[in-house]
């Protein structure tokens, strides 16, 4: 089920920053989110949607200032586009339900993952929710 809102909508439910990241496809700044480092174990959903986008356990420490994942938690839950804004060429990272602007995706890099993509990705565009001891 995609999630359809109009921009009044959107600013409704969202932070004035949230929206700027989410809906205009901006930047928070690094070394300043919430998720940067965080290691606690669970399921990173959209800010936007609540929809599930990675797992803890394919997050990793990149340095580079946003929380990196080396895949999404399912194909299906980001898309990517590409991204010819500011001069570079880039491929852009969107949530697949609700057209969120997440992040960008890298690859060739060099890190030590099981894959060669670093999914570089706004703490602002994600809640974490925790996994509960059984």
């Amino acid at each position: 089920m995609t999630i359809e809102r109009n921009v009044e909508q959107w600013r409704a439910t969202l932070t004035p920053a949230e929206f700027h990241v989410l809906r205009e496809s901006g930047t928070e700044p690094a070394f300043v989110g919430e998720y940067t480092d965080t290691e606690t174990e669970g399921v990173y959903r959209c800010k936007a949607c609540s929809s599930e986008l990675f797992r803890s356990s394919e997050k990793f420490h990149s340095g580079c200032g946003w929380p990196s994942f080396y895949q999404p938690g399912t194909s299906a839950a980001v898309v990517e586009i590409s991204d010819t804004s500011h001069g570079m060429t880039r491929v852009e990272v969107r949530c697949a339900n609700c057209d969120s602007h997440l992040g960008h995706v890298f690859s060739g890099e060099g890190y030590s993952t099981p894959t060669d993509l670093r999914y570089c990705i706004n703490s602002i565009a994600l809640s974490l929710e925790p996994v509960t001891p059984q």
